[in-house]
C-alpha cells in the first residue's frame, strides 16, 4: 500500500520501550510523526533516533507525539533507547503488519544484493488521523528539523 498526503492513517497498535503500548486511537486529537527506521543500533538509525530525540522537548510543545517503528523485539528497543538516551517512543512492529500496511516493507539492494527491508520514511499525521506530510527514501541530516517545520505549519 501506498500511503499519500489527505488520506487517512492506517491504524496500528504497538508495543514499545518500556513495556508500554501506542496506538493511533490512543493518539486520537495529537498530531503524530511516525518515522520508520531499518534496524537499532546502527549508524544511520541511530543519528536519526537521536536527532529526533534532541527535537523532543520542541514536538511535545508543538503537540506532536513521535514514534521510531521498526521490527525490532521490544527488548532490544529498551537497550537502544537506554544506551544512547532517546527521548522518543520506540515502537516494535514485531507482528510485521505495521510496516506492511504503511507501505514501508520493500525490496531493497546493497552491493548488488536484493533483499526486503524498511524503507526510511516519515509520516505526519493531525489531529483527525489524516497524514499530512510523507517523507519517503529519507535522508537523515537535517530530516527531524524539516519535519518539526511541518509540524509547526499544521
Amino acid at each position: 500500500m501506498d500511503i499519500t498526503e489527505g488520506q487517512p492513517a492506517p491504524a496500528f497498535d504497538m508495543a514499545t520501550d518500556g513495556g508500554g503500548r501506542v496506538s493511533l486511537a490512543g493518539l486520537k486529537g495529537k498530531k503524530i510523526v511516525i518515522f520508520f527506521y531499518p534496524k537499532a543500533d546502527t549508524p544511520a538509525c541511530t543519528n536519526e533516533a537521536q536527532d529526533f530525540s534532541a527535537l523532543a522537548d520542541d514536538f511535545a510543545s508543538a503537540g506532536a507525539a513521535v514514534i521510531g517503528v521498526s521490527r525490532d523485539p521490544v527488548r532490544k528497543l529498551d537497550r537502544f533507547k537506554a544506551k544512547y538516551d532517546l527521548k522518543v517512543v520506540l515502537a516494535s512492529d514485531e507482528p510485521e503488519d505495521v510496516t506492511d500496511r504503511w507501505g514501508v516493507w520493500v525490496q531493497k539492494k546493497l552491493y548488488g544484493r536484493e533483499y526486503m527491508g524498511i524503507e526510511r520514511a516519515t509520516f505526519l499525521i493531525d489531529g483527525a488521523g489524516v497524514v499530512r506530510r510523507v517523507w519517503r527514501k529519507v535522508s537523515v541530516k537535517g530530516h527531524a528539523a524539516e519535519v518539526l517545520a511541518a509540524v509547526h505549519s499544521l
